[in-house]
């Protein structure tokens, strides 16, 4: 029996408030609004971002409204979609964005910069184009964090905030790609340009790290330098391409010239993968001085300013952000499908723990004790996962 144009009642985890851990409820989803698209969760990550949000109030993080159904690294099936959509039909597999994919330039005066501005405002503060939230609970809005909401296993996306999957492969796997995985290849393929034979360090080994750690590697670096305070992560590091581990709390001295030491004379590129300033600024400093490059991808919604020296800017370092990767959202991540699928990018190897959507309170509790890469939620027990 089709469910298009009706509510649909499912179960989501739903954060009331901040500190409180997510309760499993029955919600309302709504039905696609123009250019929207209605898809069913088949798997979901759960990102230090839903963590810290969450867990981390009152250090100068941006509030967001609840309640909220956090998750945004998720892989689906469409289920309906509304007015206007073209290119998505029911029962395509996809993957929401967190950078629109609209070709609209909105904010944008430069041709290179592949960042969309479309609807942000509103993504950011959990509603959809026209103001409101598609998901309801208890008979008030609940809000859709960053637009996505995948903690739901149904949610409402934008048609611009969408990838379709063209190749067979498991859902539970590429969900990855919708943050983690993308943000840290990119940061070392897109960002940084990483070239054969030259000297990387990365800062932070969670799963951005890890995979800017693989980016490096599959760029044919020479020195991969993986620098973090859990030596724990350091086995997982080395089998992604890691050359060296540091953890700085056994150097004795600055991290940033321990590396400059290791690279005689400073790295070709650094990459700062937690969000941590006093990371970025160490990663900046760990660079060489006259080419060095510094990419910033690890995210922070922290009020919290990062020490930039005049004079390592003056002596010809660069200073980079990303979000997402810089990746082009739906070419860049069909890309990345395609490298999954011919085995040259790897997926299984960041997930530490499956869990089922009442267990979801664990992935934050592995999360809080450094006991997991990603923990992958799949929302309907039993279901299979893999792509027809």
């Amino acid at each position: 029996m089709s469910t298009a144009g009706q509510v649909i009642r499912c179960q989501a985890a739903v954060a009331w408030g901040p500190g409180k851990p997510l309760t499993i409820e029955e919600v309302q989803v709504a039905p696609p609004k123009t250019h929207e698209v209605r898809i069913k969760v088949i798997a979901t990550g759960v990102c230090l971002a839903d963590w810290e949000y969450l867990y981390a109030p009152g250090t100068g993080t941006k509030l967001r409204p609840f309640p909220l159904v956090l998750g945004h690294e998720a892989a689906g099936v469409v289920e309906s979609v509304g007015p206007g959509v073209n290119g998505f039909s029911p029962g395509d597999k996809v993957i929401p964005l967190l950078q629109p994919n609209c070709g609209a330039r909105e904010g944008r005066r430069s041709a290179e910069s592949v960042q969309r501005r479309k609807d942000w405002a509103n993504t950011q503060v959990g509603v959809m184009a026209d103001g409101t939230s598609r998901i309801s609970c208890r008979s008030q809005q609940v809000y859709q964090y960053l637009g996505v909401a995948s903690f739901s296993q149904y949610t409402v996306v934008s048609d611009a905030s969408l990838a379709k999957i063209k190749v067979e492969v498991p859902l539970d796997k590429v969900c990855l790609l919708g943050c983690a995985v993308s943000t840290g290849y990119g940061a070392a393929r897109n960002v940084c340009k990483v070239e054969e034979g030259s000297r990387c360090a990365v800062f932070g080994l969670g799963a951005i790290g890890l995979a800017a750690v693989m980016g490096c590697r599959a760029a044919g670096a020479e020195q991969i330098i993986a620098v973090d305070y859990n030596s724990d992560m350091f086995d997982n590091a080395r089998l992604f391409g890691a050359t060296y581990c540091v953890n700085p709390r056994d150097v004795g001295r600055p991290i940033q010239r321990v590396l400059a030491d290791m690279t005689q004379g400073g790295a070709d590129y650094a990459m700062e993968c937690v969000g941590s300033p006093g990371f970025m600024s160490a990663a900046l400093e760990s660079t060489a001085g006259g080419w060095g490059t510094c990419a910033i991808a690890g995210w922070t919604d922290a009020v919290k300013p990062m020490s930039v020296s005049a004079e390592n800017i003056l002596t010809g370092r660069t200073l980079k952000g990303t979000y997402f990767g810089d990746w082009e959202g739906v070419e860049g991540v069909e890309e990345l499908v395609l490298k999954y699928k011919n085995k040259t990018l790897m997926l299984d190897e960041f997930i530490t723990h499956n869990l089922h959507l009442d267990q979801i309170n664990k992935a934050f509790d592995y999360m809080d004790c450094s006991k997991s890469i990603r923990t992958v939620i799949h929302l309907w027990e039993g279901e299979a996962t893999q792509t027809p």
